[in-house]
């Protein structure tokens, strides 16, 4: 009896850049395959033997090395990756635990949460394929496809997303980015309501726990640089949020005042008792119609969702006292002038910001280069500028 090799099928497989990464869905076991093992695994379809498959890879590799081709499939073997059948047997191998989609999206949540994130978007991909029609399996496809930077998965997962939820605002935004499109002016309202009335549950937690967010810090520092020692100023916060940033501001306000977008998160504000008012409204509608002056204006994490810095920076210039300063932290772009990332946030370059001060007859005051929160496990560094 002969025995030939295919590959067991609880195995999910995921081309990368110099082979194969292999997670094994019931043993939990993630494989790095080199291209040699990779093309060995795509041989492994049941029909050969493991001399007939060491004889197909060897002239790829030096001759004194070919012996570790069978010593290779022998260890895949013993560790599961490959299982044999007789000749006699027509009928697939039935593994002994075989995952449904539930299970492997279960599994998937708990990999990513343990940092395995490779591991939990192979296993949200097989997911998928057995149940092609779930929107919720779709969309968690597409966001692990794009923390493991597979643009093309996370664009084709989210487009099968939009065909059945075509009034997604959040997705439709990100796909501008994933399909190459031109950017808009900035991120639609309808998406970042739709952004924040989910995240307003565990956005202080996510950002100041999980991300190491240190945005309202590093925007003080360069406030201080400008503003010095005055107190009793008249602050407003645009995007304020939860009031992060407004808590860090309060020392400086005799009368201060927020205003967000999302109602959700000015709910939040409001329980931290610290701002004289709050309003929801879009921030630059909302700056062209107030009459209230204000000494300094703060945006911490707020322009991010702008592109042409000038179309914000001027309304809030409007509304400057005599003397008074803007204050405003973004993500650093290596590039002018600024971009559309795949998260659906602008980045900008030191250069815009510098010339869209300029239009409005501002200089910056104070400017620092600093770390601003983790994502997806790498560090974002921020633009934090006060502009007088």
């Amino acid at each position: 009896m002969v025995s030939r090799l295919l590959v067991n099928p609880n195995v999910l497989l995921s081309p990368v850049a110099d082979g194969y990464v292999a997670f094994d869905a019931a043993d939990e076991r993630l494989y790095q395959l080199n291209p040699v093992a990779a093309l060995l695994v795509e041989l492994c379809d049941g029909s050969r033997t493991r001399d007939e498959l060491a004889a197909i890879v060897a002239p790829l590799v030096p001759e004194g090395e070919r012996e570790l081709i069978r010593a290779w499939l022998d260890e895949a073997s013993a560790n599961g990756l490959l299982v044999s059948r007789s000749e006699q047997i027509d009928a697939k191998l039935v593994p002994i635990r075989e995952l449904d989609a539930d299970g492997l999206a279960r599994l998937a949540d708990r990999l990513r949460d343990e940092g395995k994130i490779q591991a939990a978007f192979l296993c949200q991909r097989r997911a998928v394929e057995l149940c092609p029609e779930s929107t919720r399996l779709l969309c968690r496809l597409g966001e692990l496809a794009h923390i493991v930077g597979n643009r093309e998965a996370a664009r084709a997962a989210y487009e099968r997303y939009l065909k059945r939820v075509p009034d997604d605002a959040e997705i439709q935004h990100v796909l501008v980015s994933l399909r190459d499109d031109p950017p808009p002016p900035r991120v639609p309202d309808a998406c970042i309501k739709q952004i924040y009335e989910r995240f307003s549950t565990f956005y202080e937690s996510n950002m100041c726990e999980e991300l190491g967010y240190q945005g309202p810090q590093h925007l003080l520092d360069v406030i201080r640089d400008t503003v010095g020692r005055r107190r009793g100023l008249s602050v407003l916060d645009l995007g304020c949020g939860t009031g992060l940033a407004g808590e860090a501001l309060r020392p400086f306000a005799m009368h201060m005042v927020g205003v967000d977008l999302s109602a959700e998160m000015l709910a939040k504000a409001q329980d931290r008792n610290i701002y004289d008012d709050l309003a929801v409204g879009e921030l630059t509608q909302w700056l062209a119609t107030t009459r209230q002056t204000f000494d300094l204006i703060v945006a911490c994490d707020t322009f991010i969702y702008f592109g042409d810095l000038r179309q914000v920076v001027g309304p809030a210039a409007e509304r400057l006292s005599p003397g008074g300063a803007i204050a405003f932290s973004v993500e650093q772009a290596k590039s002018p002038p600024f971009r559309l990332t795949d998260s659906g946030r602008y980045e900008h370059h030191f250069q815009h910001i510098r010339d869209a001060a300029e239009t409005f007859r501002m200089q910056i005051a104070s400017h620092r280069e600093a770390f601003l929160r983790m994502e997806y496990g790498e560090e974002v560094l921020g633009h934090y500028v006060c502009l007088a």
